[in-house]
């Protein structure tokens, strides 16, 4: 399969792509670390293939995931002539990132959280992956109820904006050539860039 437009066909991306799956989980554990404090391995995604052991009741964690992508109604493309072209496609997301706190201190973790993401140089640790606070939602109780034991739990959601950019190998028309007919007249017509 051809993956530029001299081919009819379908096309996939070219170059670096935005972070998908296991790559924007991470961003999302690292951010929940730096604003709690919690060690790395206290703060899990929230669906794992394997599914670990929950840690004991005494102890605070936090599961995070994301529950939600909305995406904008259309996507904006640009042409690059420069080289052979290409296209740009440029669509805004708002993914929604559940995270969901455990343990004796969890409603402290949920808050810290909270008001930790309207920190400006917090916020700005997004920036290199072009996502951006939008909201934080209210911290809601949901605790659960394991082997007859409540277990504490309060989850917030997170608001993320975020800018994805992808490049396909649309050429440029260098020249065509085509005739143009009517009922009087047939003319050959050139273009060239």
């Amino acid at each position: 399969m051809a993956n530029d437009s001299t081919v009819a066909g379908y096309l996939q991306p070219v170059g670096t792509s935005p972070p998908e799956d296991a790559n924007l989980d991470s961003i999302f554990q690292q951010l929940v670390v730096g604003l709690t404090g919690l060690p790395g391995s206290m703060v899990r995604p929230r669906w794992q293939a394997t599914v670990p052991k929950q840690p004991d009741p005494s102890t605070n964690w936090c599961a995070v995931g994301i529950t939600g992508i909305e995406h904008d109604a259309n996507a904006y493309e640009q042409h690059n002539p420069a080289g052979s072209g290409t296209d740009t496609v440029i669509r805004h997301e708002i993914l929604t990132v559940l995270c969901s706190f455990y343990g004796p201190a969890a409603l402290n973790y949920a808050a810290q959280t909270r008001d930790g993401m309207y920190v400006a140089q917090n916020n700005a640790t997004l920036d290199p992956y072009e996502m951006g606070l939008v909201e934080v939602g209210s911290i809601v109780t949901a605790p659960e109820l394991v082997n007859q034991q409540w277990i504490r739990r309060f989850d917030l959601n997170l608001r993320i904006r975020r800018r994805i950019v992808r490049t396909y190998q649309i050429l440029t028309v260098l020249s065509a050539h085509a005739t143009a007919s009517s009922e009087t007249q047939t003319e050959p017509i050139s273009v060239h860039q």
